[in-house]
C-alpha cells in the first residue's frame, strides 16, 4: 500500500476494481481546508481516462510492475505486434493501451510495463520524441507569418499534426509523443 505522497506520473494503481495508470497529477494545498491530489487516470484495460481527487494521506493500492524493452514490428488493424529485444518473444497488444499509436513507426523501441504478478501487459511507454518524415504538406502561403503560423502535415505513419510553414514534403521532423506536436526539423 502506498499513500498520496507516492503518486507520480506512470504509477499503476488498483482503483474501482480496475488497474489505472496515472498520466497527470497535481498536489494542491489550499489556504483553507485539507490538502489533496488531483489526478488524471487512464484505464489499462479499456483506455478510458477519468479524473479523480484523492485527499492527502489517502491509501492507494499500487500495482508492482516490471518494464521491458520491446521493438514495434507491425500492426494489423487494432492489434499491434511487438518483439522483446532480449529473448525475441513476440506479443500482441490492443490499440487502446497505447498512448500514441499513430506515431509508432516500424522498428521503434518502446518500454512495455507488465504486471509483476501475472505478466499481463499494462501500458506502453513511447520514447519522449520520435523522428518521422513528412509525406504530405501544402505549400506555405507567403505573408501569413505575422504570428506563429502553422499548416497541417501528414507523417509517414499516417498521423496528422500542425507544422510551421517552412516544413516541406520529404523533411524529417522531431515530434513530441506526449502532445503529438512538432518540436524541430532534423537536418541531414
Amino acid at each position: 500500500m502506498a499513500s498520496t505522497s507516492d503518486i507520480r506520473k506512470g504509477l499503476c494503481i488498483r482503483f474501482n476494481n480496475d488497474i489505472f495508470k496515472i498520466i497527470e497529477f497535481l498536489h494542491v494545498k489550499p489556504g483553507k481546508g485539507p490538502a489533496f491530489v488531483r489526478t488524471k487516470l487512464k484505464s489499462v484495460t479499456s483506455g478510458k481516462v477519468i479524473d479523480n481527487t484523492f485527499s492527502a494521506g489517502h491509501r492507494i493500492d499500487d500495482v508492482r510492475v516490471e518494464t521491458r524493452k520491446f521493438q514495434f514490428l507491425y500492426n494489423d488493424g487494432e492489434t499491434y505486434h511487438f518483439m522483446n529485444t532480449d529473448d525475441y518473444n513476440q506479443i500482441e497488444l490492443q490499440k487502446n493501451i497505447l498512448d500514441a499509436p499513430e506515431l509508432l513507426k516500424e522498428g521503434e523501441h518502446v518500454t512495455v510495463m507488465t504486471n509483476a504478478n501475472d505478466g499481463i501487459p499494462l501500458s506502453v511507454d513511447m520514447p519522449a520524441s520520435v523522428i518521422l518524415k513528412v509525406t504530405h504538406s501544402e505549400p506555405g502561403v507567403k505573408g501569413n507569418t505575422a504570428t506563429n503560423a502553422t499548416k497541417p502535415a501528414t507523417l509517414e505513419t499516417g498521423a496528422k499534426i500542425n507544422v510551421p510553414l517552412f516544413i516541406n514534403e520529404g523533411d524529417k521532423i522531431k515530434v513530441d509523443t506526449e502532445k503529438s506536436s512538432y518540436i524541430e526539423r532534423i537536418k541531414e
